[in-house]
């Protein structure tokens, strides 16, 4: 091998996918030269000096380790964030299984998305006639309305995927759930409840525009559309 070779990389081949080929290949190349790795300097990907192989390699680690550090502290933070939603949904459950009736349920689903869920603005909407018996539930949180009602066919998207969807609506559907609070709604909540037919709707509404956004999970809220669901299949 001559002078101009290491170890097979010639001259001729010197470029820098050969060089790092070649790194790759043969990972014990500082090992053999170790005066090179004091010699070696490369530029700080902050301040824009120069810095030893070896300190861009603690650079890049300690870099790496706070990105992970990141990510673990966000996973914390959802983590308790779900536990706090859990004991929620925990507590709506509780709440319905001490009801016997459809207008006691309903009455307790006011109740919990106030007191346990800070969901200050609600609406029941169900797609039936009002039945007798309802009367005395609160009028700003159930409504009845009918299944070929024009606005409520609006949501026929909704109750096609049967999924819960978060973020912004239309300014007619906005107005129709909330009417004179419409205004003042940031964000939106819809759960939809039942098969085919829909039994209805659940719209939870926040002055935050960020409350109930696209990108949330809505998990919990599907759950909490299938509780209703069965506690308004009583008689």
């Amino acid at each position: 091998m001559s002078s101009n070779q290491v170890r097979g990389l010639s001259e001729e081949g010197l470029d820098e996918e050969s060089v790092t080929q070649y790194l790759q290949q043969n990972p014990e190349f500082f090992e053999r030269h170790p005066q090179l790795l004091a010699r070696l300097r490369l530029q700080h990907p902050r301040n824009g000096t120069t810095v030893s192989l070896i300190e861009r390699q603690v650079e890049v680690l300690r870099d790496k380790y706070q990105a992970q550090e990141q990510k673990l502290t966000e996973f914390v933070r959802v983590a308790r964030a779900n536990n706090v939603l859990a004991d929620k949904i925990h507590r709506f459950t509780c709440r319905l299984l001490k009801t016997t009736t459809r207008a006691g349920a309903i009455a307790q689903i006011e109740a919990s998305l106030r007191e346990d869920f800070d969901t200050f603005h609600a609406l029941l909407l169900l797609a039936s006639p009002e039945p007798v018996g309802e009367a005395a539930a609160s009028q700003r949180f159930l409504r009845h309305v009918g299944s070929e009602d024009a606005v409520f066919r609006s949501f026929d998207a909704l109750f096609a995927t049967c999924k819960p969807r978060c973020g912004q609506l239309r300014d007619s559907q906005r107005d129709y759930l909330f009417g004179s609070e419409a205004a003042g709604i940031g964000s939106v909540a819809l759960v939809p409840l039942g098969g085919q037919p829909p039994l209805g709707l659940l719209a939870l509404g926040s002055v935050d525009q960020e409350r109930f956004h696209p990108g949330m999970s809505t998990e919990f809220l599907s759950r909490i559309g299938e509780l209703v669901t069965e506690a308004l299949s009583r008689d």
